[in-house]
């Protein structure tokens, strides 16, 4: 009779990382969506909310590259321009892109409700923090400043700019486990409101936590949120759960207040020998 050894991790979560907006401050994601229908609008090329949001969670240079690569946006462009959009196009928007967001970061950078005690919870835990975003290095010096004013202040950060290539790719995750010296993967969970936020953490091997209320998927500042029609909020909320699900996503929450179980139950599924 033949035995293969096999490896099992047993112990508790090491380490925890958060996205920027839509998961810890920016309820709503609402400051890249603005900026990107701006950089559209300058090209005489109307977008809407919906096609702003789309590729959310990328680098910001490849999320306008796949904008102008969306049937709808194309036909408009090809009206306005006389021909398709073009790569020298899209480093143009990106040029007009990055100053704008540096301006209006600040405007956004409200911590979500939740995260200052989530954060602490976690860290009494011996938990360490991480975060990943797809903003560039001068625009996460921004969002850290503003943070740190608040009480958030996480142990690693990388952004996009940091990495060969950012979400879906997992090299934003990777980078942070080397830099807050954790492992294995198995005890790392990745927070994002965004798919491909989420498929970044599965590519990293790690446990995945969407968030469906806060960030990209419902699209509006919390105060919207709260005074939306009850019936419209629960479908909303209902088909964004329903795409995180189907995007892969161990656990779907509405907001970063409500991680802390999905951490008890991970570190519980853990201890049976499950793997991400």
């Amino acid at each position: 009779m033949t035995f293969v050894y096999r490896r099992r991790y047993t112990g508790p979560v090491r380490a925890v990382l958060f996205d920027w907006a839509g998961t810890t401050m920016d309820y709503g994601c609402m400051a890249p969506a603005v900026v990107f229908i701006e950089v559209f609008k300058r090209q005489g090329v109307p977008i809407t909310m919906e096609e702003a949001r789309g590729p959310m969670g990328a680098h910001k240079k490849v999320h306008i590259r796949q904008i102008s690569q969306m049937d709808s946006v194309r036909k408009r462009w090809e009206e306005a321009n006389g021909k398709p959009p073009s790569e020298d196009d899209v480093e143009r928007m990106f040029a007009d892109f990055v100053p704008l967001q540096l301006q209006c970061l600040s405007e956004y950078s409200t911590l979500i409700p939740g995260t200052l005690e989530t954060v602490a919870a976690l860290r009494a835990r011996d938990i360490k923090i991480g975060s990943t975003s797809g903003y560039l290095p001068e625009m996460m010096e921004i969002n850290l400043a503003d943070a740190k004013k608040q009480g958030y202040d996480p142990d690693a950060t990388v952004c996009a700019g940091d990495v060969p290539a950012g979400r879906p790719y997992p090299f934003m995750c990777l980078k942070n486990v080397i830099e807050l010296q954790v492992s294995p993967l198995d005890a790392c969970v990745k927070v994002d409101d965004t798919i491909p936020g989420i498929e970044e953490g599965l590519n990293a091997c790690m446990w995945t936590i969407g968030l469906a209320m806060s960030g990209n998927e419902i699209g509006l500042p919390l105060a919207e949120v709260e005074a939306m029609d009850p019936e419209i909020r629960a479908a909303k909320r209902a088909r964004a759960y329903r795409r995180m699900w189907q995007a892969g996503a161990h656990y779907v929450v509405d907001d970063i207040s409500q991680v802390l179980p999905c951490i008890d139950d991970i570190e519980k599924r853990i201890a049976r020998g499950e793997h991400p």
